[in-house]
Protein backbone atom coordinates (compact mmCIF):
# COMPACT_ATOMS: atom_id res chain seq x y z
CA UNK A 1 0.00 0.00 0.00
CA UNK A 2 1.39 3.16 -1.36
CA UNK A 3 2.31 5.65 1.82
CA UNK A 4 0.88 8.80 1.54
CA UNK A 5 3.34 10.79 3.88
CA UNK A 6 5.27 10.15 0.42
CA UNK A 7 2.83 12.08 -1.52
CA UNK A 8 2.40 14.71 1.11
CA UNK A 9 6.20 15.42 1.46
CA UNK A 10 6.75 15.78 -2.41
CA UNK A 11 4.18 18.45 -2.41
CA UNK A 12 5.37 20.12 0.45
CA UNK A 13 8.53 19.83 -1.24
CA UNK A 14 7.09 21.32 -4.57
CA UNK A 15 4.62 23.42 -3.75
CA UNK A 16 5.86 24.55 -0.68
CA UNK A 17 9.27 24.72 -0.56
CA UNK A 18 10.60 25.44 -3.90
CA UNK A 19 7.31 27.06 -4.88
CA UNK A 20 7.58 25.20 -8.70
CA UNK A 21 5.70 28.07 -11.14
CA UNK A 22 4.27 27.18 -14.83
CA UNK A 23 7.16 26.96 -17.72
CA UNK A 24 10.14 26.61 -14.73
CA UNK A 25 13.23 24.30 -15.01
CA UNK A 26 13.23 21.94 -12.50
CA UNK A 27 16.04 19.48 -11.96
CA UNK A 28 15.29 16.66 -9.54
CA UNK A 29 18.36 15.01 -8.38
CA UNK A 30 18.54 11.33 -6.99
CA UNK A 31 19.47 7.86 -6.43
CA UNK A 32 17.68 5.38 -8.19
CA UNK A 33 16.96 4.21 -4.92
CA UNK A 34 14.47 6.92 -3.23
CA UNK A 35 12.41 6.03 -6.72
CA UNK A 36 8.88 6.54 -4.98
CA UNK A 37 9.75 10.32 -3.66
CA UNK A 38 11.20 11.03 -6.54
CA UNK A 39 8.54 9.88 -8.96
CA UNK A 40 6.08 11.50 -6.18
CA UNK A 41 7.97 14.99 -6.92
CA UNK A 42 7.91 14.55 -10.78
CA UNK A 43 4.38 14.32 -11.10
CA UNK A 44 4.45 17.17 -9.05
CA UNK A 45 6.57 19.42 -10.47
CA UNK A 46 4.12 18.51 -13.95
CA UNK A 47 1.20 19.23 -11.66
CA UNK A 48 2.42 22.46 -10.90
CA UNK A 49 3.24 23.71 -14.66
CA UNK A 50 7.23 23.40 -14.45
CA UNK A 51 9.34 21.27 -16.77
CA UNK A 52 11.35 18.78 -14.86
CA UNK A 53 14.57 16.59 -15.50
CA UNK A 54 15.78 13.73 -13.86
CA UNK A 55 19.48 13.24 -12.84
CA UNK A 56 19.56 9.74 -11.22
CA UNK A 57 22.38 8.20 -10.08
CA UNK A 58 23.13 4.28 -9.05
CA UNK A 59 23.54 2.67 -5.22
CA UNK A 60 27.33 3.17 -4.98
CA UNK A 61 28.19 5.02 -7.85
CA UNK A 62 30.66 7.74 -6.01
CA UNK A 63 32.29 4.59 -4.36
CA UNK A 64 32.96 3.67 -8.18
CA UNK A 65 34.05 6.67 -9.15
CA UNK A 66 36.34 7.29 -6.88
CA UNK A 67 38.21 3.98 -7.39
CA UNK A 68 38.44 4.09 -11.35
CA UNK A 69 38.40 8.21 -11.86
CA UNK A 70 41.84 9.24 -13.04
CA UNK A 71 43.15 12.74 -11.87
CA UNK A 72 41.71 14.30 -15.22
CA UNK A 73 38.53 12.55 -14.34
CA UNK A 74 38.18 13.76 -10.69
CA UNK A 75 38.51 17.51 -12.03
CA UNK A 76 36.35 17.13 -14.36
CA UNK A 77 32.40 18.92 -13.89
CA UNK A 78 30.47 17.55 -16.41
CA UNK A 79 28.82 20.50 -18.86
CA UNK A 80 25.35 19.73 -18.49
CA UNK A 81 25.31 20.13 -14.60
CA UNK A 82 27.25 23.44 -15.05
CA UNK A 83 24.39 24.91 -17.45
CA UNK A 84 21.72 23.76 -14.68
CA UNK A 85 23.26 25.13 -11.75
CA UNK A 86 23.75 28.59 -13.98
CA UNK A 87 20.84 28.76 -15.95
CA UNK A 88 17.90 26.60 -14.04
CA UNK A 89 15.27 28.03 -11.79
CA UNK A 90 14.61 25.29 -9.56
CA UNK A 91 17.22 22.44 -8.09
CA UNK A 92 15.17 19.34 -5.64
CA UNK A 93 17.99 17.03 -4.05
CA UNK A 94 16.64 13.45 -2.63
CA UNK A 95 18.86 12.07 -0.30
CA UNK A 96 19.01 7.87 -0.26
CA UNK A 97 22.27 6.53 0.36
CA UNK A 98 22.15 2.37 0.80
CA UNK A 99 25.40 2.68 2.72
CA UNK A 100 26.65 6.01 4.66
CA UNK A 101 30.52 4.57 4.82
CA UNK A 102 30.71 3.67 1.16
CA UNK A 103 33.34 6.69 0.62
CA UNK A 104 35.48 5.77 4.25
CA UNK A 105 38.56 4.54 2.27
CA UNK A 106 38.44 6.84 -0.43
CA UNK A 107 41.98 8.68 -0.56
CA UNK A 108 41.23 12.02 1.41
CA UNK A 109 43.28 14.00 -1.28
CA UNK A 110 41.17 12.47 -4.23
CA UNK A 111 38.27 14.00 -2.27
CA UNK A 112 39.98 17.73 -1.84
CA UNK A 113 40.65 17.44 -6.09
CA UNK A 114 37.16 16.85 -6.17
CA UNK A 115 35.75 19.59 -3.90
CA UNK A 116 38.36 21.85 -5.60
CA UNK A 117 37.20 21.42 -9.17
CA UNK A 118 34.12 21.97 -7.95
CA UNK A 119 34.61 25.60 -6.49
CA UNK A 120 33.32 27.50 -9.14
CA UNK A 121 30.30 25.82 -9.55
CA UNK A 122 29.50 25.78 -6.36
CA UNK A 123 30.01 29.64 -5.76
CA UNK A 124 28.00 29.93 -8.84
CA UNK A 125 25.14 28.35 -7.15
CA UNK A 126 25.68 30.06 -3.91
CA UNK A 127 25.48 33.56 -5.73
CA UNK A 128 22.60 32.23 -7.71
CA UNK A 129 20.46 31.02 -4.75
CA UNK A 130 21.18 34.23 -2.53
CA UNK A 131 19.43 36.72 -5.34
CA UNK A 132 16.81 33.90 -5.48
CA UNK A 133 17.33 33.22 -9.03
CA UNK A 134 17.97 29.41 -8.21
CA UNK A 135 15.60 28.11 -5.59
CA UNK A 136 16.79 24.78 -4.23
CA UNK A 137 15.58 22.10 -1.35
CA UNK A 138 17.09 18.91 0.23
CA UNK A 139 15.03 16.37 1.34
CA UNK A 140 15.67 12.76 2.35
CA UNK A 141 14.00 9.65 1.46
CA UNK A 142 14.12 6.56 4.13
CA UNK A 143 16.85 4.05 4.12
CA UNK A 144 18.24 0.93 6.01
CA UNK A 145 21.78 2.36 6.15
CA UNK A 146 19.89 5.83 7.76
CA UNK A 147 18.29 3.76 10.41
CA UNK A 148 20.49 1.66 11.32
CA UNK A 149 22.88 5.15 11.88
CA UNK A 150 20.46 6.49 13.87
CA UNK A 151 20.06 2.79 15.60
CA UNK A 152 16.48 2.41 14.65
CA UNK A 153 14.07 -0.29 12.46
CA UNK A 154 13.72 0.92 9.20
CA UNK A 155 9.64 1.13 10.55
CA UNK A 156 11.04 3.61 13.16
CA UNK A 157 13.35 5.61 11.09
CA UNK A 158 10.36 6.30 8.38
CA UNK A 159 8.25 7.39 11.32
CA UNK A 160 10.96 9.75 12.92
CA UNK A 161 11.90 11.21 9.05
CA UNK A 162 8.15 11.97 8.08
CA UNK A 163 7.19 13.27 11.37
CA UNK A 164 9.85 15.74 11.63
CA UNK A 165 9.54 16.60 8.15
CA UNK A 166 5.37 16.42 8.20
CA UNK A 167 4.31 18.02 12.22
CA UNK A 168 0.86 18.20 10.90
CA UNK A 169 0.18 15.67 8.13
CA UNK A 170 -3.17 17.55 7.98
CA UNK A 171 -1.63 20.48 7.27
CA UNK A 172 2.15 20.39 6.23
CA UNK A 173 2.19 23.85 4.59
CA UNK A 174 0.22 25.53 7.20
CA UNK A 175 2.49 24.36 10.18
CA UNK A 176 5.40 25.37 8.49
CA UNK A 177 4.03 29.12 7.65
CA UNK A 178 3.24 29.47 11.38
CA UNK A 179 6.79 27.89 12.06
CA UNK A 180 8.23 30.37 10.27
CA UNK A 181 6.27 33.47 11.53
CA UNK A 182 7.45 32.61 15.22
CA UNK A 183 10.71 31.87 14.48
CA UNK A 184 11.20 35.08 12.13
CA UNK A 185 10.78 36.97 16.05
CA UNK A 186 13.97 35.46 16.78
CA UNK A 187 15.65 36.57 13.08
CA UNK A 188 14.24 40.58 14.25
CA UNK A 189 15.89 40.11 17.28
CA UNK A 190 18.97 39.11 16.29
CA UNK A 191 19.60 40.82 12.92
CA UNK A 192 21.84 44.11 14.09
CA UNK A 193 23.34 42.85 17.08
CA UNK A 194 27.22 43.00 17.29
CA UNK A 195 28.67 40.41 18.80
CA UNK A 196 27.92 36.68 19.80
CA UNK A 197 29.74 35.00 22.59
CA UNK A 198 29.20 31.06 23.37
CA UNK A 199 30.00 29.01 26.40
CA UNK A 200 29.68 25.24 26.36
CA UNK A 201 31.87 22.51 27.02
CA UNK A 202 35.55 22.60 26.40
CA UNK A 203 34.01 25.70 24.27
CA UNK A 204 34.21 29.05 24.65
CA UNK A 205 34.01 31.40 21.17
CA UNK A 206 33.85 34.80 20.32
CA UNK A 207 32.77 36.67 17.28
CA UNK A 208 32.06 39.15 15.28
CA UNK A 209 28.51 39.18 13.39
CA UNK A 210 28.41 43.01 12.48
CA UNK A 211 26.53 43.93 9.68
CA UNK A 212 25.61 40.56 9.04
CA UNK A 213 21.92 39.26 8.13
CA UNK A 214 20.44 36.47 9.84
CA UNK A 215 18.59 33.80 7.77
CA UNK A 216 14.99 31.93 9.11
CA UNK A 217 15.36 28.48 7.85
CA UNK A 218 11.52 27.59 7.70
CA UNK A 219 11.55 24.63 5.58
CA UNK A 220 13.15 26.12 1.76
CA UNK A 221 16.12 25.11 1.50
CA UNK A 222 16.13 21.89 4.07
CA UNK A 223 13.10 19.57 4.71
CA UNK A 224 12.63 19.27 7.45
CA UNK A 225 13.92 22.39 9.42
CA UNK A 226 14.45 24.67 12.23
CA UNK A 227 17.26 26.91 12.47
CA UNK A 228 18.57 30.72 12.61
CA UNK A 229 22.07 31.44 11.27
CA UNK A 230 24.50 34.05 9.22
CA UNK A 231 27.97 34.11 8.62
CA UNK A 232 30.58 35.23 11.15
CA UNK A 233 33.16 38.16 10.21
CA UNK A 234 35.77 36.44 8.40
CA UNK A 235 38.56 37.81 10.44
CA UNK A 236 36.41 37.50 14.13
CA UNK A 237 36.24 33.90 15.78
CA UNK A 238 38.91 33.84 18.77
CA UNK A 239 38.53 30.67 20.79
CA UNK A 240 37.95 27.28 21.29
CA UNK A 241 35.73 24.48 20.47
CA UNK A 242 35.23 20.92 21.43
CA UNK A 243 32.29 19.23 19.14
CA UNK A 244 29.96 16.83 20.94
CA UNK A 245 28.98 14.92 17.98
CA UNK A 246 31.03 12.72 14.96
CA UNK A 247 31.57 15.07 12.21
CA UNK A 248 30.52 13.39 9.20
CA UNK A 249 31.81 14.25 5.71
CA UNK A 250 32.24 12.49 2.16
CA UNK A 251 31.49 9.28 4.07
CA UNK A 252 34.15 9.82 6.80
CA UNK A 253 33.13 9.73 10.19
CA UNK A 254 35.84 12.14 12.51
CA UNK A 255 34.88 11.80 15.91
CA UNK A 256 36.64 14.35 19.03
CA UNK A 257 37.10 17.66 16.91
CA UNK A 258 38.20 20.01 18.70
CA UNK A 259 39.35 23.59 16.78
CA UNK A 260 41.20 26.35 17.98
CA UNK A 261 40.50 29.86 16.26
CA UNK A 262 42.90 33.22 16.44
CA UNK A 263 41.73 35.97 13.91
CA UNK A 264 39.07 34.28 12.31
CA UNK A 265 40.99 31.17 11.42
CA UNK A 266 41.69 27.46 12.87
CA UNK A 267 45.25 27.62 13.92
CA UNK A 268 45.00 24.14 15.60
CA UNK A 269 42.79 21.34 15.09
CA UNK A 270 42.62 17.58 16.35
CA UNK A 271 40.52 14.66 16.04
CA UNK A 272 39.94 11.21 17.92
CA UNK A 273 39.37 9.53 14.83
CA UNK A 274 40.22 10.41 11.19
CA UNK A 275 42.24 13.38 11.90
CA UNK A 276 44.12 13.04 8.41
CA UNK A 277 41.06 13.34 7.13
CA UNK A 278 40.24 16.53 8.59
CA UNK A 279 43.51 18.23 8.56
CA UNK A 280 43.72 17.69 4.90
CA UNK A 281 39.68 19.26 4.04
CA UNK A 282 41.03 22.18 6.08
CA UNK A 283 43.77 22.69 3.53
CA UNK A 284 41.05 22.54 0.76
CA UNK A 285 41.73 25.48 0.08
CA UNK A 286 42.34 29.21 2.37
CA UNK A 287 38.63 29.80 2.85
CA UNK A 288 38.37 26.13 4.89
CA UNK A 289 39.78 26.82 7.62
CA UNK A 290 37.85 30.13 8.50
CA UNK A 291 33.76 29.97 9.63
CA UNK A 292 30.95 30.56 7.01
CA UNK A 293 27.77 29.64 8.91
CA UNK A 294 26.73 29.80 12.31
CA UNK A 295 23.60 28.75 13.12
CA UNK A 296 21.30 27.85 16.20
CA UNK A 297 19.13 24.58 16.06
CA UNK A 298 15.40 25.15 16.70
CA UNK A 299 13.13 22.18 15.89
CA UNK A 300 12.14 20.64 19.18
CA UNK A 301 10.76 17.52 17.15
CA UNK A 302 14.41 16.82 16.79
CA UNK A 303 15.96 15.61 20.31
CA UNK A 304 18.49 13.08 19.11
CA UNK A 305 21.53 12.59 17.24
CA UNK A 306 21.05 10.22 13.92
CA UNK A 307 24.20 10.50 11.66
CA UNK A 308 22.65 12.44 9.01
CA UNK A 309 23.31 15.85 9.49
CA UNK A 310 20.07 17.14 7.57
CA UNK A 311 18.31 16.17 10.84
CA UNK A 312 21.14 16.77 13.21
CA UNK A 313 21.89 20.28 12.85
CA UNK A 314 17.99 21.29 13.42
CA UNK A 315 18.40 19.24 16.84
CA UNK A 316 16.55 22.16 19.64
CA UNK A 317 19.49 22.88 21.92
CA UNK A 318 22.12 22.52 19.39
CA UNK A 319 24.83 25.00 17.70
CA UNK A 320 26.56 24.33 14.95
CA UNK A 321 29.32 26.10 12.78
CA UNK A 322 30.72 25.75 9.48
CA UNK A 323 34.28 25.81 8.18
CA UNK A 324 34.39 26.83 4.60
CA UNK A 325 31.92 28.30 2.37
CA UNK A 326 29.79 31.16 3.80
CA UNK A 327 25.86 32.25 2.30
CA UNK A 328 26.14 35.49 0.25
CA UNK A 329 22.80 36.64 1.80
CA UNK A 330 24.05 36.62 5.19
CA UNK A 331 27.12 38.77 4.38
CA UNK A 332 29.45 35.99 4.44
CA UNK A 333 32.34 37.07 2.17
CA UNK A 334 33.88 33.37 2.87
CA UNK A 335 34.58 31.44 -0.26
CA UNK A 336 35.64 27.48 -0.36
CA UNK A 337 35.13 24.74 -2.14
CA UNK A 338 33.83 22.82 1.53
CA UNK A 339 30.94 23.58 3.47
CA UNK A 340 31.23 21.72 6.42
CA UNK A 341 28.95 21.57 9.50
CA UNK A 342 29.72 20.84 13.38
CA UNK A 343 27.65 20.28 15.80
CA UNK A 344 27.43 21.35 19.06
CA UNK A 345 24.97 20.28 22.29
CA UNK A 346 24.48 23.09 24.39
CA UNK A 347 21.67 21.26 26.89
CA UNK A 348 23.95 20.83 29.54
CA UNK A 349 25.20 24.49 30.90
CA UNK A 350 25.53 26.09 27.53
CA UNK A 351 25.38 29.85 27.03
CA UNK A 352 24.98 32.04 24.36
CA UNK A 353 25.47 35.59 25.02
CA UNK A 354 24.78 38.37 22.52
CA UNK A 355 26.21 42.17 23.11
CA UNK A 356 26.52 40.83 26.54
CA UNK A 357 23.04 39.76 26.84
CA UNK A 358 22.11 36.22 27.76
CA UNK A 359 19.98 34.73 24.64
CA UNK A 360 20.40 31.15 25.03
CA UNK A 361 20.80 28.96 28.14
CA UNK A 362 20.74 25.22 28.73
CA UNK A 363 19.13 24.91 25.10
CA UNK A 364 16.21 27.84 25.31
CA UNK A 365 15.95 30.94 24.49
CA UNK A 366 15.65 33.44 27.30
CA UNK A 367 14.49 35.93 25.13
CA UNK A 368 10.81 36.99 25.86
CA UNK A 369 9.37 37.44 21.80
Amino acid sequence: MADERIEKLADLLVNYSVEVKPGQQVLIRGISNAEPLIRAVYIKVLQAGGNPWLGISYPDQETDFYRYANDQQLQHVPEPFKYVVENYDVMISILSDSNTRALTRVDPQKMVMRHQASAEVFSTMLKRAANRELRWTLSLYPTQAYAQDAEMSLKEYEDFVYQACLPDLADPIGYWERFSARQQKIVDWLNGKQKIHVIGSDTDLHMSVSGRTFINCDCHENVPDGEVFTGPVEDSMEGHVAFSYPAIEGGHEVTGVRLWFEKGKVVKATADKNEEYLLKTLDTDEGARRVGEFAIGTNEGITRFTGEMLFDEKIGGSFHMAVGAGYPETGSLNQSAIHWDMLCDLRQGGQIWVDDQLMYENGHFTLDL
